[in-house]
């Protein structure tokens, strides 16, 4: 399912946006994203570092957190912006981590992500073909 150029723009925008306002001392990579809920309603997050490396919390997730937070689900459409990276960056740069793949296999299993600016296009599927899924999960129901 193709995003459509009007979604696509509007997503990117916000994504860029919410990218500024990340909390990235550490790494000074700042992550954006926005996802697309039931309805059309757009979420956002941006990735959150902390001195505790393993507490930090990626825009995805964050994204996700608040749509759900909110009651929103049937998330269709994500975009990712990454506002410190150069144009010709590796797609390897530019993918969910392993985390956030898990998070979108079993939230958003037909989300289609794109990463703004760099002509990337992947599905969860994609990026992670086999996720980890327990017998009696969502994700199999």
């Amino acid at each position: 399912m193709a995003i459509e150029p009007e979604v696509e723009e509007r997503l990117c925008r916000a994504a860029e946006e919410v990218a500024l306002r990340a909390y990235a001392p550490y790494s000074h990579f700042r992550v954006g994203c926005a996802v697309v809920g039931s309805g059309g309603r757009i979420h956002v997050g941006a990735n959150v570092e902390n001195a505790s490396y393993g507490a930090a919390l990626c825009a995805e997730r964050s994204a996700l957190s608040s749509a759900l937070a909110e009651g929103d689900r049937g998330f269709t459409k994500l975009a990712l912006a990454f506002p410190d990276v150069p144009a010709d960056a590796p797609a390897t740069s530019l993918v969910p981590c392993g985390i956030c793949r898990q998070w979108l296999a079993e939230l958003a299993p037909g989300i289609e992500i794109v990463v703004c600016g760099h002509g990337l296009r992947f599905t969860v599927e994609e990026l992670i073909p086999t996720p980890f899924v327990l017998p009696l999960s969502p994700a199999e129901s």
